[in-house]
């Protein structure tokens, strides 16, 4: 939501400084005998300068709604300085006041946007009754008691779209939150799947395999035989296979020494594999908790690199900084257009679009560039505390 009420707090300050030029055509455009015309330009033009001020510091930086509220205030103040320094225009001046409780509607505080309501309409009726009270000569029209009450129904209107506003966001986080979870037990029944697997495989055709090349050994041993020396050599390739297939369903690289050298250890295998140079900067992490999150994110990478890349040169980044670990790959094969990743996972390929939702879900992001026959550079950023579906990346396993 945060980064929701920014964005409220840029676009107020976009819409500004037209609004500001409008009221400076108030002289030009309708004749207007200004009670006190030094007054007025000089509260417009200092206006006009801090709105232009505030605008650039908005689109430079991401501030917090609390800054568009102490806007809004300000804005209430020069209003009704300009008021009170025009005197005759006030009525010209109406329309600025129903743009400043809509300005404020979308900042998800209803109670600040009731109050900011009745300051303005409240307001209206002061400076009207200051000049009933300067001047005997001015009376209170009943067209202000309209105008007052406008004001306050569009204070009930805009109170009711930002609670309605504040209401359908609560219930959109919900549902993130339901995903969240859903895809934490995604994640979770996968990996207890793999961990499944991977000790099947190590406890049963691994152990029989490596048993039947004992017994293989020992009849070469007493009789050599050509034949039987074939089969020892098939069955040590396949006892290594199977090694390489359980340390990739479940590494136990990853629980013992940590994040850093289970990516070197996956990266310089995926290499010798397929024969690329490898450039490896990988900072030394430890054990984050989203360490099982980007682990398999960077073997899903690695893995969309042997088949599809055919590159010559693959780099693999690691860093941590402050709250977040950021892991680029980058490869300089094929390419893409990024284009027609959606057209792939309506076919069915959604290695990707998998590994984004789920660092999606964390918090995180998932970048991906890429060129037909100029390469692909993912760049993918975690909070340091994320990682749905990490629950036993510290528990020790032996498989």
């Amino acid at each position: 939501m945060r980064r929701y009420e920014s964005e409220t707090v840029r676009v107020a300050a976009v819409l500004r400084l037209p609004l500001i030029a409008l009221i400076a055509l108030l002289g030009p455009v309708v004749p207007v005998d200004h009670w006190m015309p030094v007054l007025f330009w000089s509260v417009l033009v200092g206006y006009a300068v801090a709105a232009a001020v505030w605008l650039l510091v908005v689109l430079r930086r991401q501030v917090g709604s609390w800054a568009g509220w102490v806007w809004t205030a300000i804005d209430i103040v020069a209003l009704l300085a300009l008021c009170v320094a025009s005197g005759a225009a006030t009525a010209q001046l109406l329309p600025v006041f129903f743009v400043l409780p809509v300005a404020v509607a979308f900042q998800y505080r209803p109670g600040l946007t009731a109050a900011l309501g009745m300051c303005t309409a409240v307001g209206f009726y002061l400076v009207w009754l200051f000049y009933a009270v300067r001047d005997d000569t001015v009376d209170l029209p009943d067209v202000v008691y309209l105008y007052v009450g406008l004001l306050l129904w569009l204070t009930a209107a805009t109170t009711a779209l930002s609670s309605a506003l504040v209401h359908r966001s609560g219930t959109v986080a919900t549902l993130v939150e339901v995903r969240r979870r859903l895809l934490a037990e995604s994640m979770n029944a996968e990996e207890r799947e793999r961990r499944r697997l991977a000790e099947y495989l190590h406890d049963g055709p691994l152990q029989t395999v490596l048993a039947a090349r004992m017994d293989l050994d020992e009849a070469l041993e007493r009789t050599p035989d050509p034949s039987v020396a074939a089969a020892e050599a098939a069955l040590r390739e396949t006892a290594s296979q199977l090694r390489s297939t359980v340390t990739t369903l479940h590494p136990q690289v990853l629980e013992q020494l940590g994040l850093t050298a289970a990516l070197r250890e996956l990266a310089e295998a995926s290499a010798r594999r397929a024969g690329y140079a490898l450039d490896l900067d990988l900072d030394e992490v430890g054990r984050p908790a989203c360490q099982s999150l980007l682990y398999r994110t960077a073997r899903e990478l690695v893995a969309n690199v042997e088949r599809h890349a055919g590159a010559g040169t693959v780099a693999l980044h690691l860093t941590r900084n402050a709250d977040a670990i950021d892991l680029v790959l980058a490869d300089d094969g094929t390419g893409f257009d990024p284009a027609v990743l959606e057209d792939r996972v309506g076919e069915g390929h959604i290695g990707l679009a998998s590994a984004a939702l789920r660092i999606e879900s964390v918090g995180g992001t998932f970048g991906v560039v890429s060129t037909p026959g100029a390469g692909t550079r993912v760049a993918v950023r975690v909070p340091t505390g994320g990682d749905p579906g990490d629950d036993r990346t510290t528990r020790p396993s032996t498989p």
